[in-house]
């Protein structure tokens, strides 16, 4: 009876998030609540299945809240926008060039984890060249789409910070084994970029349209990237340019030596770098309540999501469910499941949420196969690199929706021109994982 109800909220939840029926925070937050009190809990121990819930994830939000707050405040300051006109410009014009400089836009574009700010730096500066070239609009989608989603793995990005509320392991402990993997990922992006860049300019040539830019049409499209407005350009400190790579920079380094813990660390950055970039305490504050809602819609889902985590393990739900499955699979299966669902992990973002990946799939996962020896490090990764590459092409992603609204593409299209190339990306990448000993 406690699986079949458990079965029941997770797949309310699921069902309410990727139809869009219910935010994040109302899925996880009632859902739950009313799962326990039919499976006969009564609200004081309810309260205290809450109470572990939120500790077990409390230094998770905490890092998000301020890690978003941090990189908006250097994305005002104008950190990554010239890097962006830069590759740009550096392309000149050429075909195979401009596919493996959109890879690496992506990439850096993303650095700040947050989809959208990706998509609006990127594909205006790119639109025009791609237009002047002649070249397909979907191969920079795919590109940006897959150089966002190896940089979607760091831990201030999302995936990560849910794994880890769910695991209730620190985020940069599983984001420093990553680290080669994504290494991997931009040699391999490269590659891909370049062999899709030729297929591209013997494309282009065939249809009598040239494989060579106008001339100056690199300058030209870099020039019109992204113009900051004068509300922006005010907020700009381009005098500054280097003192903010170099806090960026650090931030970065104690993030992987672990010196710190991850929220303390991005407080301590957000801190430095108002300190560095707006003087006045006015401003200060204004740059914070900009992106406050960002911050804080990160950091609802995450306490939602530990209360939900918290009221399904307290309960007994999670390991009822799992005993259910584990009756049900076959024997060989039940040791290797999170590796069988990482190979089908991109076809997956297709019908799944990212909220629903890992706060309705990874917990099961984690009850099935951890009682075999399989440390929840390695189910987290296994998920989320068979995953993670998909984010942009899922359509639960509202980035991926700014983007082709940016691009004046359409979504059929973009899933038909980049989905196998994507999966087999994210089986490439497992294999690198595989041969690092992730798993």
């Amino acid at each position: 009876m406690l699986a079949l109800i458990g079965l029941l909220t997770i797949l309310s939840v699921v069902v309410l998030l990727l139809l869009g029926r219910a935010s994040p925070l109302l899925a996880l937050s009632l859902v739950p609540l009313a799962g326990a009190l039919l499976a006969g809990f009564g609200l004081g121990e309810i309260s205290g299945f809450f109470g572990d819930g939120l500790r077990r994830v409390m230094q998770v939000a905490t890092m998000f809240i301020f890690a978003i707050t941090f990189f908006g405040v250097l994305q005002d300051a104008g950190l990554f926008r010239p890097l962006i006109r830069g590759l740009v410009a550096l392309t000149r014009g050429n075909v195979v060039a401009v596919t493996m400089g959109t890879a690496v836009i992506g990439m850096l574009a993303h650095l700040d984890g947050a989809g959208a700010t990706t998509f609006l730096l990127t594909v205006p500066a790119l639109l025009p060249l791609y237009r002047r070239l002649g070249m397909n609009p979907y191969l920079m989608l795919m590109m940006l789409a897959t150089g966002a989603g190896i940089f979607n793995m760091m831990p201030w990005a999302g995936p990560l910070g849910r794994a880890a509320a769910v695991t209730g392991i620190e985020v940069t402990e599983l984001w420093r084994p990553l680290i080669p993997v994504q290494a991997a990922g931009v040699v391999l992006l490269l590659a891909l970029a370049a062999l899709l860049g030729l297929r591209e300019q013997r494309r282009i040539a065939a249809a009598g349209a040239g494989a060579g830019a106008a001339p100056g049409a690199a300058e030209d499209a870099a020039a019109e990237a992204g113009a900051p407005s004068a509300a922006e350009a005010a907020l700009e400190r381009p005098h500054l340019l280097w003192a903010n790579a170099a806090l960026f920079l650090a931030v970065l380094a104690t993030l992987v030596a672990g010196l710190l813990p991850a929220g303390y660390v991005f407080m301590l950055g957000l801190a430095v770098a108002l300190l560095l970039n707006y003087r006045d305490p006015t401003l200060q504050m204004q740059r914070v309540a900009a992106h406050a809602p960002s911050a804080l819609t990160m950091g609802i889902i995450i306490l939602a999501a530990g209360s939900f985590l918290g009221i399904m393990d307290g309960t007994g739900m999670l390991k009822a469910m799992a005993e259910g499955l584990v009756q049900a699979l076959p024997s060989g299966m039940v040791p290797v499941l999170h590796l069988l669902f990482g190979v089908v992990g991109l076809p997956m973002e297709l019908v799944l949420s990212t909220d629903a990946y890992y706060f309705g799939l990874l917990p099961i996962v984690l009850e099935i196969v951890t009682p075999h020896g399989v440390a929840p490090a390695e189910v987290v990764h296994a998920l989320t690199i068979g995953n993670i590459i998909g984010t942009f092409i899922s359509p639960f992603s509202p980035a991926l929706w700014l983007a082709l609204g940016l691009a004046g593409a359409q979504i059929g299209p973009h899933i038909r021109y980049s989905v196998l190339w994507m999966w087999g990306f994210s089986l490439l990448l497992m294999g690198a994982a595989a041969l690092l000993g992730l798993f």
